[in-house]
């Protein structure tokens, strides 16, 4: 598709007329959303108005009740019949201006100039209870213009997945969107040859804008658009960078300091993305779209769990060096703001880019040094960290539990860590190392013990329990074990009387060849 014909889409594209219901325009009961929507009234041209698709038979599978209080929403009005057709998209409710956001993005290295919400519609944007900016948008509510081809739909499994793994990530403790809704559609979705049922999520957010947003515009020259967006963003997500001489640059800066900060958190819990595409990397520093993610059980650089990763470009250990790239994707972006002059502005560009090694290096060090218990910080700290690490990946050392079993070492129950060992004594010499750098800390045992189980958790979403518990939802309609696995989820760090089995690794049986997908 030709630029030009990129540009209709946004210019020609019109909104179909909402859909309305008489319990959403009743006046004598008070409004169900206080929409504020500044993107749509600041940002236009850069998105399609956009209506959802009407479903035939919407049921309300799981609403977030916790969220939605935070959120100042009236739970008990939403989870039911009404909220149903409201997070279904068969009506859209007063206040909202739903619509398509245009975006770009670079695939596995190869830049794609126009994607866009192809699913999914921003309904409008909200003011929690703490006074932050919340986007609602639905996701799974059928074909926009930037569909190319696809239905619009997702199927319930993916949906359920995208709301399990973001409660999780924010129990952790990891700016991630979270899940408002789950609501099936009465109708089918076709993936590959299956029938499954159709389902649409409700995703609350920062914001949705991403690399990519900035990448659509810079690509075909819309430098008014560029600065349109990159002003809106540092209104919404980086206020003090307003009316400030470099703010274009400051926001590069910025930002780059919130994804080193994210990306460490996610490398801190063995969290894999598996689709770290420009398009999927928020300007808000959140984690967004749980398609092939996964958590790794045994400690190995080089997992990956992505179908369409062969290459292992979005392994564990990449991570960090995927988002410095990506960086560098939304510097070149920013360009024509930095500087009027091009050799300058790539200079200071360059400058930003090559400093997010060593922002990542710190934020993830810190994460370490509280894994581990240390109070203090000692120059060699990081190779007491890396030699951990190396024993783990030599044994197939369970991550999660390597970690979470160091608190009750510094108490001197040394067992259950040692255990994890195929070769007990290969961990022999680094806890010798280990105990003598806690105790230059002069902390009581019982304060390290603490500070670990604050970030070490005892539970993930651990890769067989997630598939079994999506299986059940999907196969048999049965929602129970999804919900006892997310009730054990959203309280990572406690242990919780029986819940042992949610703690454990997969067995070999059941981790041989494990693989994720896009889904929705």
């Amino acid at each position: 598709m030709s630029t030009g014909q990129e540009e209709s889409i946004i210019n020609r594209s019109k909104t179909r007329a909402p859909k309305q219901d008489s319990d959403l325009t009743n006046h004598s009961t008070p409004p169900l959303f206080s929409f504020d929507n500044s993107f749509a009234h600041e940002c236009e041209g850069l998105y399609v108005p956009w209506q959802p698709a009407s479903v035939s038979a919407p049921q309300m599978v799981r609403f977030n009740r916790a969220l939605a209080i935070t959120l100042g929403l009236n739970a008990d009005r939403l989870d039911g019949p009404l909220g149903a057709d409201l997070f279904s998209g068969n009506q859209i409710p007063e206040g909202a201006e739903p619509l398509a956001q245009a975006y770009a993005g670079h695939q596995f290295g190869g830049f794609s100039p126009q994607l866009g919400d192809g699913r999914a519609l921003l309904l409008g944007e909200l003011i929690d209870c703490d006074g932050e900016r919340r986007d609602l948008a639905l996701k799974g509510s059928g074909r926009t213009p930037f569909s190319r081809g696809g239905d619009g739909k997702a199927p319930l499994g993916p949906v359920l997945r995208e709301y399990l793994i973001g409660e999780a990530m924010h129990a952790l403790g990891i700016p991630t969107t979270r899940a408002l809704a789950v609501v099936t559609t009465g109708e089918p979705v076709y993936r590959d040859g299956a029938t499954l049922p159709g389902a649409v999520l409700t995703r609350i957010a920062a914001s949705h804008i991403r690399i990519g947003t900035f990448q659509y515009f810079a690509a075909r020259g819309e430098l008014t658009h560029v600065r349109q967006l990159a002003r809106h963003v540092m209104a919404r997500h980086y206020p003090m960078l307003q009316n400030q001489a470099d703010g274009y640059l400051l926001l590069l800066r910025a930002m780059s300091e919130r994804q080193a900060a994210l990306i460490a958190r996610w490398m801190g819990v063995g969290f894999i993305h598996g689709v770290m595409n420009t398009d999927n990397m928020t300007l808000s520093g959140e984690t967004i779209d749980y398609g092939p993610c996964a958590f790794m059980d045994a400690y190995d650089p080089s997992t990956v769990f992505s179908s369409i990763d062969a290459q292992g470009r979005y392994r564990y250990a990449n991570q960090p060096v995927i988002a410095h790239w990506n960086i560098a994707r939304f510097a070149e972006a920013l360009l024509p703001l930095l500087h009027t002059d091009a050799e300058t502005a790539r200079f200071l560009a360059t400058e930003v880019v090559d400093a997010f090694p060593g922002q990542y290096q710190r934020h993830w060090l810190a994460l370490m040094r509280r894994k581990l218990g240390l109070c203090t910080t000692e120059s060699d700290d990081l190779a007491l960290v890396e030699d951990f690490l190396a024993t783990l990946e030599g044994q197939q050392v369970d991550f999660t539990l390597a970690f979470r079993y160091l608190a009750q070492a510094v108490l001197g129950n040394e067992a259950p860590l040692r255990s994890l060992w195929r070769e007990p004594t290969a961990i022999a010499a680094w806890l010798t190392r280990w105990q003598a750098r806690i105790a230059r800390d002069s902390v009581a045992p019982s304060e390290h013990a603490a500070l670990q189980n604050q970030v070490n958790p005892a539970y993930i979403p651990r890769n067989h329990q997630v598939e079994m518990a999506l299986a059940a939802a999907v196969e048999q309609g049965d929602l129970n074990p999804f919900e006892r696995l997310l009730a054990v989820l959203l309280r990572p760090f406690e242990e919780q009387p029986g819940a042992d089995a949610y703690a454990l690794p997969a067995t070999p049986a059941q981790a041989a060849g494990y693989c994720t997908f896009c889904g929705t």
